[in-house]
């Protein structure tokens, strides 16, 4: 982190790391239970390969997300949360909480 990272609002320290709506919807999905990276295209079918792959590499490197290589034919690997990317399910529910709210306001 650069000195002017420090200087930021906290809240826009956040923004900053989950920026964009892929970041946030695979964390949601990992939230429970591991998921394999099929499962996560299928559950994101407007997000492209290489756009799935990028934010996934991103989360690892933030520590959000672990993934797991098991060294069988063909490969398999695993995506889940990390216990700090765990800290983020509450903040998640609320989100998912006052998303429903505001789509039954509109309705």
């Amino acid at each position: 982190m650069s000195k002017s990272d420090f200087e930021k609002c906290p809240v826009e320290t956040a923004i900053d790391l989950l920026t964009g709506k892929w970041k946030i919807l695979i964390i949601w999905y990992l939230k429970d239970e591991k998921k394999r990276f099929s499962e996560l295209e299928k559950l994101l079918p407007k997000a492209t390969q290489k756009m799935l792959i990028q934010k996934l590499r991103e989360l690892e490197a933030d520590g959000l997300v672990n993934r797991e290589v098991y060294p069988v034919v063909p490969p398999k690997v695993e995506y889940s949360l990390t216990e700090y990317g765990k800290s983020l399910k509450p903040i998640l529910k609320q989100l998912y909480l006052w998303g429903e709210t505001h789509k039954n306001r509109v309705n």
